[in-house]
């Protein structure tokens, strides 16, 4: 079942209420571009209590439904953009090249949700165990961001990218191979430092 099907049943009055707010989360299990968590965090950030107000599970539903419709023009954008340029000869795009089949950004209010999320990933990674001196160092750049609501400077800039580059390094195969639960967490604070550059790069 689809987005629109499940969006279909949060509107539908004569369903139970659990059943309606479990239908939201089935909706953001297909767009969920800052994290499944931090996405429904968000929404009620941006609707209020949605698992107990009928109002707010409504205006929740219309946050998502309002970014994946921006996100689906880029995606027919991009498919227009990808056909000219196969009729020229450029049959595989730079590996640069944007590509948005894999929203990583919530379409409409990028920037805000991205700090959004910035909050949220520091509180799961805080809570997730034992850290290290890059856990340390990411842990301060969420902290100087969620402080300056931004990037602040120049030596901020700099801290993030040598966090950037080193886990970049620890992620290399056969990384995945060697330490599974190392590498899913060096990809979630790989995720945390793209927020916070998300945030900053619109300031």
């Amino acid at each position: 079942m689809g987005f629109t099907n499940f969006a279909r049943k949060v509107r539908d009055p004569t369903l139970p209420y659990g059943h309606r707010v479990v239908s939201l989360r089935s909706c953001v299990q297909p767009y969920r571009p800052i994290g499944f968590e931090a996405t429904m965090s968000y929404l009620a950030h941006k609707a209020g209590p949605f698992r107990e107000d009928e109002d707010a599970l409504l205006r929740a539903l219309g946050v998502i439904e309002a970014s994946r419709a921006a996100w689906q023009t880029e995606l027919r954008a991009y498919a227009a953009e990808r056909t000219e340029a196969k009729r020229r000869g450029f049959r595989t795009p730079g590996a640069r090249a944007r590509n948005p089949n894999s929203p990583e950004c919530w379409y409409g209010a990028r920037r805000e949700a991205a700090l959004h999320a910035v909050g949220h990933w520091r509180v799961r990674l805080r809570s997730a165990g034992p850290t290290d001196g890059l856990s340390l160092a990411v842990d301060l750049c969420t902290a100087d961001c969620l402080a300056a609501e931004g990037v602040r400077g120049e030596r901020e800039r700099a801290r993030l990218d040598a966090c950037a580059e080193e886990l970049a390094r620890r992620m290399e195969p056969p990384a995945h191979r060697d330490d599974a639960a190392a590498y899913f967490r060096h990809r979630d604070l790989r995720r945390a430092v793209g927020l916070i550059r998300m945030v900053g790069a619109d300031r």
